[in-house]
């Protein structure tokens, strides 16, 4: 994916969030901040982005937004029912409207059968309750997972943002 790619989606999350209102916090356990940093490249970028959290361990995930242990230990780090804690946690932990997670496994080693190598869970919640979940297998090596994961992570954004 072309640099320009992700900067053109970036921009276009930025201008949604400004016209509806919104701020927005992130939290990017597998991405290592690629969304936030792609969001915050773009001047003016402070209006929107409220904070970012970089949850890269499960004590991470835990301790900086409140993710139980028992949710990952029943479920695992990498699922459905963690990206969306870690949404609600940067909600939780932050002034912002509008929370952006994603968790998944970048590789190239850690994956498995059931888990393999480029599952990334992608969670849009509000405060309002509304909130959207995705699951994706993306192919390539770890940089290409990881800028599949955070294009895609600022279109979902943008598809909700859209939807208001």
């Amino acid at each position: 994916m072309e640099e320009s790619s992700l900067e053109e989606r970036a921009r276009r999350v930025l201008e949604a969030c400004r016209r509806a209102g919104e701020r927005l916090a992130l939290a990017e356990a597998s991405t290592g901040g690629l969304v936030s940093a792609s969001l915050t490249d773009i001047a003016g970028a402070s209006a929107v982005v409220e904070r970012g959290f970089v949850p890269y361990s499960n004590e991470a995930k835990t301790e900086q937004l409140g993710v139980p242990v028992e949710l990952m230990v029943a479920h695992g780090a990498v699922s459905e029912q963690v990206a969306l804690a870690l949404a609600q946690g940067a909600l939780a932990r932050s002034h912002a409207t509008l929370a952006f997670a994603e968790t998944g496994i970048a590789g190239p080693s850690g994956g498995s059968e059931a888990k393999p190598v480029g599952l990334v869970y992608l969670a849009v919640t509000r405060r309002d309750g509304t909130h959207v979940c995705e699951r994706h297998v993306f192919t390539g090596d770890r940089k290409t997972i990881r800028r599949a994961a955070a294009a895609r992570g600022l279109e979902l954004l943008l598809s909700l943002l859209e939807r208001s």
